[in-house]
């Protein structure tokens, strides 16, 4: 059966503590009951305003990166203790919406209301899988596909976010 935490499963012996099962689950925020992905990326959004604050954007995308980078292999570990035949995208898998989420927040600057409208972006594209992220989800497998189609929800989100910016939204505090 493997092991349930909260609804979400996980194969068999995966020890919950490993690296990569830390590091897929963003240190268990996967693990959390409804709506695992939405938890993700409002977990990122501190972490993205943070990064704002201290680096600006470009610290945030190189954080998205690395993060993205780091998902990837760790993903990658994971999944191949999973069964054969199980669905590679397993809802506990979170770090694909971290680095999409930082990806969108890092437009928003210092704008609450831009904040906001990144995370709704994000989870919109993320959700409804528009256009190149349904796409990307359909033809890549495995981690990769796990990852990039929410690095493409990211940047439609970022793109709308900037939108928004340049339109002066994001100025309403």
């Amino acid at each position: 059966m493997g092991l349930k935490v909260r609804n979400r499963t996980l194969p068999e012996g995966t020890n919950v503590w490993a690296p990569t099962t830390l590091i897929s689950t963003w240190f268990g925020v996967g693990l959390i009951g409804a709506a695992p992905g939405t938890w993700g990326s409002a977990f990122a959004v501190p972490l993205g305003i943070l990064l704002l604050y201290v680096g600006g954007p470009v610290l945030t995308l190189v954080v998205a990166v690395v993060i993205f980078f780091a998902g990837l292999y760790a993903s990658h570990k994971l999944i191949a203790s999973f069964p054969e035949g199980s669905d590679t995208d397993n809802s506990a898998i979170v770090v694909d919406e971290v680095a999409g989420q930082l990806i969108a927040i890092a437009p928003a600057l210092f704008s609450p209301p831009l904040w906001i409208a990144s995370f709704l972006l994000f989870r919109f594209f993320d959700v409804s899988k528009l256009g190149p992220t349904g796409w990307l989800e359909r033809r890549l497998k495995g981690a990769m596909g796990v990852m990039v189609d929410d690095v493409s929800a990211g940047i439609m989100a970022a793109l709308c976010v900037w939108g928004l910016s340049a339109l002066g939204l994001g100025n309403v505090w």
